[in-house]
């Protein structure tokens, strides 16, 4: 598993993840787009396209894309988006990406046809579908995308969104430095009004809001994000997304947190439980993992 090979044609790459090859196209200098077809590829080989329909017709995934194009599609048809709101939960509901494409003007998936094509989704779409799948999964297959964005080679390398310059960040975690990682909030911090749901998520993982940080190290360059360690930031992708479904669930502010917390702990110490890192813990697979997790000294 993880990035053994490279595939290329035009602005196109592949990430190998448990055996499953993932095509991934930039759309733009800024925009990737990861194959949903391909990681559906995981549950079902012979029928992926009967996943993505059934992932699609659930309620919760079309406000979580409604969500998306409100924030990215200023062309978004809501009233198509709408009555799709209204239609899900019927027994004869039915949901293809065609459909909902034309139905919404929708921008976050796209059908592509020839002999790379398939269902295309943004990589924040795609990483919600592979959540769906598996859970397990999408951890690796965002380990594996991040790997590839540092690939110099990669034509994926324009520049990547979350611009970290992940390729200085060290593979070797220490246990010390493992410890160092992981943030336990107290009661007080939870309760604590936090100004954006950005800052919610830097206290989840990091302990501080980005104010606090920039306060304690007035001469870093950058933010508190930027630096951070590749495993932290590969927990910060999952925390988004997992605070988007809390979001929409409208669970309160104090809970959230909590559960944010919680799962930026049993994230990092997955990611983090020796001084191999990654390296090792990709070759368990998903199996093992569950049924051997590594303690934290």
């Amino acid at each position: 598993m993880g990035l053994k090979r490279r595939e290329m044609t035009n602005h196109r790459d592949t990430i190998h993840t448990y055996g499953i090859s993932v095509s991934v196209f930039q759309k733009d200098a800024q925009t990737d787009y990861i194959c949903l077809t391909d990681i559906a590829k995981y549950k079902n080989q012979t029928a992926p396209n009967e996943l993505i329909r059934n992932w699609m017709r659930s309620k919760n995934t079309i406000e979580y894309l409604g969500t998306w194009e409100e924030l990215h599609n200023s062309h978004l048809n809501t009233k198509g988006l709408t009555d799709l709101l209204t239609e899900a939960g019927s027994n004869a509901f039915i949901l293809s990406p065609t459909k909902w494409i034309k139905e919404t003007n929708a921008i976050g998936i796209l059908s592509r046809p020839g002999r790379y094509g398939g269902t295309y989704a943004h990589s924040d779409i795609a990483f919600d579908f592979a959540s769906w799948i598996s859970p397990q999964f999408r951890l690796y297959l965002i380990k594996d995308y991040q790997q590839l964005k540092q690939n110099s080679h990669s034509h994926l390398n324009t520049e990547w969104n979350l611009n970290r310059q992940l390729a200085k960040v060290n593979y070797r975690i220490h246990t010390d430095a493992v410890k160092d990682s992981i943030v336990v909030l107290s009661s007080q911090q939870t309760q604590y009004k936090y100004a954006t749901e950005a800052d919610r998520l830097n206290m989840a993982i990091f302990g501080e809001t980005a104010k606090q940080w920039k306060n304690e190290n007035p001469n870093a360059t950058g933010n508190i994000r930027d630096n951070a360690s590749l495993e932290q930031l590969t927990v910060l992708t999952n925390l988004e997304s997992f605070n988007a479904e809390l979001l929409i669930s409208k669970v309160p502010a104090e809970e959230r947190t909590k559960r944010l917390n919680k799962m930026a702990i049993r994230q990092l110490q997955t990611l983090l439980t020796n001084t191999d890192s990654m390296d090792k813990l990709r070759n368990l697979s998903p199996a093992e993992t569950s049924k051997n997790p590594q303690k934290l000294n």
